[in-house]
Order: C-alpha cells, then sequence, then structure tokens
C-alpha cells in the first residue's frame, strides 16, 4: 500500500488516520522559531464525518486508503437510511444518515451520485460537482437592490442555501457548485 509523508498534506488528499479513511479538510504548515516544521490537519472521516485534528511531524507515514467510486442512483430517504440503486446490475443499497451528512443537502430523487467504496463496503457519496435546482424561497427583489456584488440568500428544492444575486428569483432555475455551495448562474 502506497504511503504519504509531510510533505504530501494538501486539502482533499485521502490517508488513513488510526485505521479509518479520511480525507483532508484543512491543514496549516508551521515553521516556528525554535524547532523542527511540522503539519497541523483536519482529516474528515469518510465512515461517520467526524473531524480529526492530527499534528503531523516530519518521518511520519501514512498509509493511501484504497477507495472505488462506483456511479449509483440516488432513490429515496426510507426513515433510516438513503437509498441507492446501481445503474448497471439494478441493486438496491442503503447507506446510514450519518455517512451521508455532506451531500444531504443536494440529494433529489433520480440524481446520480459517486457511492465510495472502501475495502468493497460503501462508506460515503458525493454529489455530482455542478447540479441545476430550482429555487423554492428566496426574498423578494426591492428598487435600489442593484449594487454588483450584493447576494441573498436562496433556499433551492433539495433544501440548500446559496447566496445569490439580487435579480435571481423563485422558481429560477439555477446552476450550483456542490462543493463550495455557491451560485454559478442562471439556466436558460
Amino acid at each position: 500500500m502506497a504511503t504519504i509523508g509531510m510533505s504530501d498534506i494538501k486539502k482533499n488528499v485521502r490517508l488513513i488516520v488510526g485505521e479509518v479513511p479520511c480525507k483532508i479538510v484543512e491543514f496549516q504548515h508551521v515553521k516556528p522559531g525554535k524547532g523542527a516544521a511540522f503539519v497541523r490537519m483536519k482529516a474528515k472521516s469518510f465512515l461517520n464525518g467526524k473531524v480529526v485534528e492530527k499534528t503531523i511531524h516530519a518521518g511520519d507515514k501514512f498509509e493511501v486508503p484504497e477507495i472505488d467510486f462506483k456511479t449509483m442512483q440516488y432513490l429515496y430517504d426510507d426513515g433510516d437510511m438513503y437509498q441507492f440503486m446501481d445503474n448497471e446490475t439494478y441493486d438496491q443499497l442503503g447507506l446510514p444518515y450519518a455517512q451521508c451528512e455532506d451531500a444531504t443537502k443536494w440529494l433529489k430523487d433520480g440524481t446520480n451520485v459517486d457511492m465510495v467504496f472502501y475495502k468493497n463496503k460503501a462508506i460515503s457519496v458525493q454529489p455530482p460537482e455542478v447540479m441545476e435546482l430550482i429555487i423554492t424561497d428566496t426574498p423578494p427583489n426591492f428598487k435600489g437592490d442593484t449594487s454588483s456584488g450584493s447576494k441573498k440568500p436562496a433556499t433551492l428544492e433539495t433544501g440548500a442555501v446559496v447566496q445569490v444575486p439580487y435579480h435571481v428569483l423563485t422558481d429560477d432555475l439555477i446552476k450550483v457548485n456542490t462543493v463550495d455551495c455557491e451560485f454559478l448562474g442562471k439556466v436558460k
């Protein structure tokens, strides 16, 4: 299995921390005035979504998890789990709420998502990077709301909230970046 060291620490790098596959969500290289440099990082578990803080020194090594991705379709929420269907075999697979934490605000019936597998077990789900969604609620425009760069909150059909320009209204279809949770533009 491949390993990574302190110099390989970057955002979204996958590694195993204490036998748990994680993804780095934040890191900071620190060079103190006295002593050796080190890295502080926050890694999010693929299994339960918990964030672990860790300090890494030169010489520390981490294994890289062998993670596989498979495109599956989101079907529905059964009250205990989210249900997905394999697009090739039509097998159905349930994933507990805790393992879908980040993706839940983007799950819409029929959406194709990337299911994350570790040791042949589904551990997480990733929504498409860009989605087209309808705005279900946003404050109305007022005369004078024309400054470029001003934004207002908008609730989407999946329940996610993003900041949109004032000219965007309820029932508009928009493109959204699901990674950064930001408005990309109106769909014509």
